[in-house]
C-alpha cells in the first residue's frame, strides 16, 4: 500500500516541476498531472537506461523523471492543442446585405 502512495506522490512532484519548466497553459487538471509525472518517471527510467545505463539512472533518478515527463507533457500538448482548426473550421461569409 504504502508504494502506491510514493508512486502517487512522486508521480505528482515530477508532473508539477515539468509543468513548472514549461511555459504556458496546460487545462489538464490534477490527474492530468498526476498521469504525466508517472508516465513519465516510467520513461524517464526506461530511456535513460537505454542511453547511459543502469548506473546513472540509479544515481540521478529525479532528473530522468522529469524529463521524462517534460517529454511526455510536450507529446500530451502536442496532441491536445488543436491550433488551426478554428479558423479553418469556420465558414468565411461574404458581404451580408
Amino acid at each position: 500500500m504504502s508504494a502506491i502512495l510514493q508512486l502517487i506522490l512522486v508521480g505528482l512532484i515530477i508532473g508539477v516541476i515539468a509543468r513548472l519548466v514549461l511555459p504556458g497553459r496546460d487545462p489538464i487538471g490534477f490527474l492530468g498531472t498526476l498521469a504525466v509525472g508517472v508516465a513519465g518517471a516510467v520513461l524517464g527510467w526506461w530511456a535513460g537506461r537505454a542511453l547511459v545505463g543502469v548506473g546513472s539512472v540509479r544515481s540521478h533518478p529525479w532528473l530522468w523523471g522529469i524529463l521524462g515527463a517534460i517529454v511526455v507533457l510536450l507529446i500530451v500538448r502536442g496532441l491536445t492543442y488543436r491550433r488551426g482548426a478554428r479558423r479553418w473550421g469556420r465558414r468565411y461569409r461574404a458581404w451580408r446585405w
